[in-house]
């Protein structure tokens, strides 16, 4: 017989050393602080050990405690994701991946009627915003952020590769006077992406600090917006060749400098840990590396 204890005192445990204190677990189980305080008693001498150091006003996870609560939360999260798959059992896989907007409307969108042919079963929701999102809340699988991501627990981040940061503008701009040497961008107007990792002062510094005007030129927060407006032909914008990808295609946008590029790694693709081998997880990931290594400046 498996030694197990009460599943109402895992519960408290868990929500308690969640929500770092027995009253927020008590208003989110719906009881009272006392009954939480009784089921982690409970368990604690089921266990034979304390898991919480205890003074009037906080609780903090024994060395002990920390340990059993990564084990008992992974323990929920895949007892939650198995529930949610029984309730779908006869329809299509769901898969949410929340992503940066940019990511989203320049490379991934145009890229998911191949995932969907190769997954018929899998049935993709993509919500787009800069905001983070909580993978412990269960309502996203996968989340794809830009720029550095703090360490969650029970959260597996992968970096995606490398992306060539890169000078691109419309045809029309080159028309207009010509772009051999580094030192001709300052006769023309530079568009900024405040957000993104390499700022033209960063490229500058690193192509030997080329004399451009930084103050002058339009600016954005989303870089999907800077590379709308080079192909407007307002200036010459600083992006990566993935989210230009579209645009360098169809001529609309053409690569200046390229043995100037600058190789960053700049998005990365998040998981709970519990989740990471479900298999239309695994499947997602699989693709979009295979479909960036496709992508991959070469």
């Amino acid at each position: 017989m498996r030694k197990m204890p009460s599943l109402k005192s895992l519960q408290a445990f868990e929500a308690a050393a969640r929500r770092g204190s027995f009253a927020a677990a008590a208003n989110e189980l719906h009881v009272t602080a006392s009954a939480i305080s009784h089921q982690i008693r409970f368990l604690e001498q089921e266990v034979g050990v304390s898991l919480f150091h205890r003074n009037t006003r906080t609780i903090a996870l024994t060395d002990v405690g920390e340990s059993y609560f990564q084990s008992v939360s992974e323990a929920f999260t895949t007892v939650e994701a198995a529930t949610r798959d029984i309730e779908r059992h006869g329809k299509s896989d769901i898969l949410t991946v929340h992503s940066v907007p940019s990511f989203a409307a320049q490379w991934l969108m145009p890229r998911l009627a191949r995932f969907s042919a190769q997954h018929s079963s899998i049935d993709v929701r993509l919500h787009a915003s800069a905001d983070p999102v909580d993978l412990n809340a269960g309502l996203v699988d996968i989340d794809i952020r830009y720029g550095s991501v703090l360490p969650t627990r029970g959260v597996v981040t992968m970096t995606l590769p490398e992306e060539a940061i890169m000078v691109f503008c419309a045809p029309d701009v080159i028309a207009r006077g010509p772009i051999k040497e580094l030192s001709d961008l300052r006769h023309h107007t530079l568009i900024h992406s405040e957000v993104n990792l390499l700022s033209w002062r960063g490229w500058s510094k690193r192509h030997g600090d080329v004399p451009l005007d930084f103050d002058r030129g339009p600016r954005f927060d989303r870089s999907f917006m800077a590379i709308s407006a080079a192909v407007d032909g307002l200036g010459i914008c600083l992006e990566s060749h993935l989210l230009v990808e579209r645009e360098r295609q169809t001529g609309r946008l053409v690569p200046l400098f390229e043995n100037h590029h600058e190789m960053i790694a700049c998005h990365s693709f998040s998981v709970l840990k519990a989740k990471q081998n479900v298999p239309k997880i695994k499947a997602f990931q699989k693709w979009i590396l295979e479909e960036l290594i496709r992508s991959k400046y070469k």
